[in-house]
């Protein structure tokens, strides 16, 4: 008996708890009701409730009003292999043309039929659909541009004039500020008094002078844009002056070192490498045993005074003019084999041979020296240079390469990372033109544009005089592909026509909605009217889980979001028709099963049961079209799959669940027993018998 009534306490609290985030999630939905309540408080009582936090449904072009256009894409040029690709990136660039014209949720698609390909594209919501289609309809424009070297423009003699004056006070500030500082003025009230940059933070609090973090550099360390400041602080005592104002293009320093400190050891060292074929970033054919053999020749020759002549016979890897100089670097900058070796060797010491995994080294270790940091501050005065009065030039500038002479771009994987990269090919005129901007540009980048925006910044290692190249970066298989798509956007000749468009207005979309929706209450008050009037108590019952299922789905259509169309609506109401059968099996079940004579709570147990297999089966089947629909089918069908597949997941948890718990709860086995006529069967005294 206890385990029956604590089964029947738990069945109480699950409905008790659908009930409640039913509740909430009818809030969610239609927030207005609970914000009119809540308003109404807020007057009556002086309370200060907040609003429900309101998002709306998203609605599809046919209900919020916008533009349907279909092109056409011309692929007679194109070979049959190449153009999926080829259309696939002309979608790419209309969806990029179309998100920064700032379209809310556009749908943009490809559709092949009889032979034709055809881009489709849907613009919810869109008020200038002229300036849209003329953005669309451009063909695809790839650019190849180099870093712009050229000023804007020259100063007028009135500015130059102007900026000559500006410095030359600067100048002069800059001079009695120093002879203030090394006279023993307090160096914070020189910063305070001559600094004239916008950029130093110097402030005063009443009588107390503070100072901010461009006034105090704090500890620097020879790297990023105090180096020049880290070179004059080595040469200066802790509590010192740099004797020497510091003149620089910006301005003038004037350097106070505060303190130092040491932070470790830094190292100069030279090396000759001989790789071999399978050691990292070596391109040679030397197996292992010919490059030991080779190091060890070279290392029997090694002195300190040939060491830089064998490096440049003999390395494998960069030696540069200075023969295999690595210049200084500090523990941890070199793999660890290397580490090792040279932090404990002699200075002027040649190593033993050292097998790292870019193979065999010889280390000459040329000097060393303490690393140190240095606290600093300092007076600042700014001067003006051109880029200060001239307007900022555009940092790329076009070059006669563009995608006209791409023939095309592929993935590749590197043979020896296995990484991906993008490789290119140009036509005759293209690798003429491509070679002259290579060899002009090595060791800078070189911009490629698609529409006005950059899609990849590569930096050119060498002259490319063959026509072929790669682009090679910290991307994976999925950004090479997407890479390969735009240029081939703008390499391919895929020019697009406008076949079809079609206007919706808001007021259109609107009025269909009110329509659909209307459409949809009426249904489904016809429908609970037959469920009670038909299967009586559990109808009712039916009928409440069945608002409960309206309710959640709308919450999952805002929180994903879905966005509905009127083809998505009819989904939704469809679904509602589903949720209906699967409780219509269920009560029909349980009517076969009181005619039999079975107990009341056998017979809704066995109902359940017995009806499961049914929805299971025509769920299932629904569901596996839905799929194939969404898979398949355009944007509107896509819709009505959406909203079809989630509305029959949900109906059959409130059938299975919900429906079977309100019966658990508000069904008296014991009490209802006599009363079959709630659920729609007929009682008689051999019923009545057969229920004692």
């Amino acid at each position: 008996m206890a385990k029956k009534m604590k089964k029947i306490h738990k069945v109480r609290l699950t409905v008790a708890a659908i009930l409640v985030l039913a509740c909430l999630l009818m809030f969610f939905d239609a927030p207005q009701v609970y914000d009119r309540a809540i308003d109404y408080l807020n007057g009556k009582m002086g309370t200060e409730f907040s609003h429900f936090k309101s998002i709306p449904f998203r609605l599809g072009l046919d209900l919020q009003g916008g533009t349907h256009l279909v092109y056409e894409a011309d692929t007679e040029k194109i070979d049959f292999a190449e153009k999926s690709d080829a259309v696939e990136g002309v979608r790419d660039v209309i969806e990029r043309r179309v998100n920064a014209f700032g379209v809310a949720e556009p749908v943009v698609q490809i559709n092949k039929a009889k032979g034709k390909w055809r881009v489709i594209v849907e613009l919810a919501g869109i008020k200038d659909v002229k300036q849209a289609i003329a953005m669309i309809g451009e063909t695809p424009l790839l650019e190849f541009k180099e870093e712009n070297t050229e000023p804007a423009r020259e100063l007028t003699p009135e500015e130059r004039q102007g900026m000559e004056s500006f410095n030359k006070e600067a100048k002069e500030k800059a001079n009695i500020a120093m002879k203030e500082a090394l006279s023993g003025k307090d160096f914070a009230e020189v910063a305070k008094e001559y600094s004239t940059s916008s950029d130093i933070d110097v402030q005063t609090e009443g009588d107390t002078f503070t100072v901010g973090s461009a006034y105090d550099l704090g500890w620097i360390d020879g790297k990023g844009g105090y180096a020049f400041l880290y070179e004059k602080a080595g040469e200066t005592e802790p509590g010192q002056l740099y004797p020497k104002l510091i003149e620089q293009p910006n301005g003038y320093y004037i350097l106070k070192v505060e303190d130092k400190r040491e932070t470790g050891e830094e190292v100069r060292a030279s090396h000759i490498l001989i790789c071999y074929n399978g050691a990292e970033r070596c391109d040679k054919e030397t197996t292992k045993e010919e490059a030991e053999q080779k190091i060890k020749e070279v290392k029997e020759k090694a002195t300190d005074k040939n060491f830089a002549d064998l490096a440049k016979e003999y390395s494998t890897g960069p030696t540069g003019p200075d023969g295999g100089d690595l210049g200084w670097f500090a523990q941890g900058q070199m793999v660890k084999e290397f580490d090792d070796t040279v932090f404990n060797m002699e200075k002027g010491a040649i190593s033993d041979i050292v097998e790292t995994q870019f193979g065999y080294h010889l280390i000459f270790k040329t000097d060393e020296r303490a690393l140190e940091e240095y606290k600093v501050t300092n007076a600042y005065i700014k001067t003006k240079t051109e880029a200060d009065i001239l307007p900022p030039a555009d940092q790329w500038k076009n070059t006669e390469l563009t995608g006209k002479q791409l023939k095309g771009s592929r993935v590749e994987f590197d043979p020896n990372t296995n990484l991906p990269q993008v490789a290119l090919q140009f036509n005759d005129e293209g690798k003429k033109l491509f070679a002259e901007v290579t060899t002009r540009n090595v060791g800078k980048p070189v911009a490629i544009y698609l529409d006005g925006a950059p899609i990849s910044v590569p930096r050119v290692n060498e002259a490319i005089t063959g026509g072929e190249a790669v682009i090679t970066g910290d991307f994976d298989v999925q950004e090479a592909k997407l890479l390969v798509q735009r240029l081939n956007a703008g390499a391919l000749p895929v020019p697009i026509k406008l076949v079809s468009q079609q206007t919706v207005g808001a007021s259109l979309g609107s009025d269909s909605l009110q329509k659909s929706l209307f459409a949809g209450i009426v249904g489904l008050i016809l429908v609970m009217l037959f469920m009670i009037i038909y299967y009586r108590l559990p109808g009712l019952l039916a009928v409440i889980a069945l608002i409960i299922y309206g309710v959640a789905v709308l919450f999952i259509f805002k929180v994903i979001p879905v966005t509905l169309t009127l083809a998505g609506i009819a989904g939704f109401i469809l679904s509602v028709g589903m949720a209906v059968d699967a409780n219509v099996l269920i009560f029909e079940r349980l009517k076969e099963e009181l005619r039999m004579g079975k107990p009341l709570g056998a017979a809704i147990d066995e109902g359940f049961k017995r009806a499961w297999t049914s929805i299971r089966d025509g769920n299932v089947s629904t569901l596996i079209t839905c799929f194939i629909l969404m898979w398949f089918g355009t944007s509107m069908i896509k819709g009505f799959a959406i909203t079809l597949g989630i509305g029959v997941l949900m109906s059959m948890f409130s059938a299975i669940v919900v429906t079977r718990q309100f019966l658990h709860v508000f069904v008296n086995p014991e009490k209802q027993s006599k009363r079959l006529w709630l659920f729609g069967v007929k009682s008689n005294k051999g019923d009545d018998a057969n229920n004692k």
